[in-house]
């Protein structure tokens, strides 16, 4: 039985949403997470409704009128910056990993005009796919993501990463070294550039 707000919150972030813990979310009046409980049971019109209670006072909850608001196919304004920022990458790997592909689909649909607000959100997209071991997807966003935005050098770390775990250690030391000609004290690109140059090639 989930007795605090940190249980459920625990079982809905890792993909264990049931009917207790939406129960607990309504109970206590949790609207913002009971919305996205709504989100992931395929009733984003009943998660419009809960975002927008509370969406003056909640800037998540502004962020899900937005979302439910693409989901349900009406004319949305653009999310902020700082929005895609703290909300995109997070809220796209919760879709996937609770089965709404269709709705990672629609979000995704918009990838261009959110690009067009923030210009790291390829990069967003594509580290979500990575993290899922959806590779062909990631690199996808990935390379579009180095085409628009190429002096970001955590973008090229990420890219190394990918490129390990495809096995193609030159690619990834391309990508390594691309990102020390941006930001040659890189700690990360350093790390990563150790590890390839030696012989185990070991990664933790």
């Amino acid at each position: 039985m989930i007795k605090t707000y940190e249980e459920a919150k625990n079982k809905l972030l890792t993909f264990s949403l049931d009917e207790e813990c939406q129960s607990f979310f309504e109970k206590n009046n949790y609207l913002q997470e009971l919305a996205y409980c709504k989100v992931f049971a395929g009733k984003p019109a009943e998660a419009e409704n809960l975002f927008t209670e509370i969406s003056d006072l909640n800037p998540r909850a502004r962020w899900g009128c937005k979302l439910t608001g693409i989901l349900l196919n009406k004319p949305v304004h653009y999310p902020t910056y700082f929005e895609l920022r703290n909300f995109l990458e997070v809220d796209l790997n919760l879709l996937i990993n609770y089965d709404k592909g269709n709705y990672a689909d629609e979000i995704l649909s918009y990838a261009d005009s959110f690009y067009s607000v923030n210009p790291e959100v390829y990069k967003y997209i594509g580290r979500v796919f990575l993290n899922n071991e959806v590779y062909s997807y990631a690199k996808f966003f990935l390379e579009r993501a180095k085409n628009r935005f190429y002096h970001d050098p955590e973008l090229h770390v990420i890219l190394a990463q990918l490129a390990i775990l495809e096995e193609d250690y030159e690619r990834a030391l391309k990508a390594v070294d691309a990102c020390l000609e941006i930001l040659p004290e890189y700690f990360p690109a350093k790390d990563l550039k150790r590890k390839l140059t030696k012989s185990d090639l070991k990664f933790d």
